[in-house]
């Protein structure tokens, strides 16, 4: 098995411990997947792509300032979506929060342009739902929607008890349910 390919299987608790140890491949290789989920996940809090951008980096130096102190006392997914949900909250805090989303750019295989505009229209209603939601279940949708986190995983970047966070999480399906049915 090549080097290369021994990366990609890593565990990214292993990863993290490795690029503490000095191997840039390592970190590379955690970037390459947490780069768009983190991402969208960012984005869909602040809506304004250069503050999200801005918000991304800034997780990405907080991962790279605490590699030598990173020890995996919980998965290392949960740990970067915490440091994350922290800069979002220390970013609330100095400024008021806009809610508007805005979409993504997707690059898609030329779909037909009525099956272009369905699949629009339908995101644009998503986008929408998601933006009414009140602010701790949208936090909590989209950790689990983008980050693909478990409930004790938004627990702990929440500081949330793990029934609040199945409630925030069935309040926001419920929410989404009722509005795209409308």
């Amino acid at each position: 098995m090549g080097y290369a390919l021994g990366m990609r299987d890593a565990s990214d608790e292993k990863l993290m411990r490795q690029y503490a140890s000095g191997d840039m491949n390592a970190f590379e290789t955690l970037y390459e997947r947490y780069r768009g989920p983190l991402y969208r996940y960012i984005l869909r809090q602040v809506s304004n792509p250069a503050t999200a951008n801005d918000l991304y980096q800034g997780s990405w130096e907080k991962v790279i300032r605490a590699r030598d102190s990173y020890r995996p006392k919980a998965p290392f997914r949960a740990w970067i979506y915490r440091i994350t949900h922290n800069l979002l909250v220390d970013h609330y805090r100095r400024s008021r929060p806009q809610v508007e989303l805005q979409q993504e750019e997707h690059a898609s295989g030329n779909p037909q342009p009525a099956e272009s505009a369905e699949r629009q229209e339908r995101q644009d209603r998503l986008l929408a739902a998601i933006r009414q939601l009140p602010e701790e279940p949208r936090d909590a949708m989209l950790l689990k929607l983008e980050g693909g986190l478990g409930l004790g995983e938004i627990a702990t970047i929440t500081g949330a008890g793990r029934e609040t966070v199945k409630s925030r999480l069935r309040y926001a399906t419920a929410k989404l349910k009722q509005v795209l049915q409308s």
